[in-house]
């Protein structure tokens, strides 16, 4: 079952989905838009297409281990502390600050967290010799790692765009 199927699951009746079902209660906007001050604000202080490239490094180099090579920096105790990372740093101080009132933003938090203890998995892995396991761990860090950029990626489309709610 895929990310998306999981958070919008269908009812378990089978019912349909009632018709309004895509309105959002008036005066509210997306968990993932700011208004244009706050936005700017954010956005001023953290670049998050930074981020995103900062993030998308790890894979490769995590990839490096499978390959045999060894990188001293690369070790569970740390890899395993989300907060170790830049992103996780900005998450967990700054990040929360301006964003932790908004649902999606523990979600990101989660899938963060959930990188991090899998990528520490797969270094323990590698160091044991229990190759099938480490692919495994790093097929999660994969997965993981893809949901973190398309949250971030979210997160940056709705500080770029204000939603306007008409009424109906």
């Amino acid at each position: 079952m895929g990310f998306f199927s999981r958070l919008f699951a269908p009812a378990a009746d089978a019912s349909p989905a009632p018709s309004g079902w895509t309105d959002l209660p008036e005066g509210e906007a997306s968990a993932l838009v700011l208004p244009d001050p706050e936005a700017a604000h954010l956005l001023a202080q953290f670049d998050i297409e930074a981020a995103i490239v900062g993030h998308k490094r790890w894979l490769p180099w995590l990839g490096t281990l499978l390959q045999g090579q060894r990188d001293e920096r690369l070790r569970a105790e740390v890899v395993d502390d989300a907060g170790s990372s830049e992103l996780g740093h900005w998450l967990q101080g700054a990040g929360r600050a301006a964003l932790g009132h908004f649902p999606a933003f523990e979600m990101l938090l989660r899938r963060h967290g959930f990188f991090h203890q899998q990528a520490a998995a797969f270094i323990r892995h590698i160091e044991a010799g229990e190759r099938a396991q480490a692919e495994q761990a790093y097929k999660a860090c994969q997965h993981a790692s893809r949901q973190v950029v398309l949250l971030l990626r979210e997160l940056q489309k709705g500080l770029k765009t204000p939603v306007v709610l008409s009424k109906k």
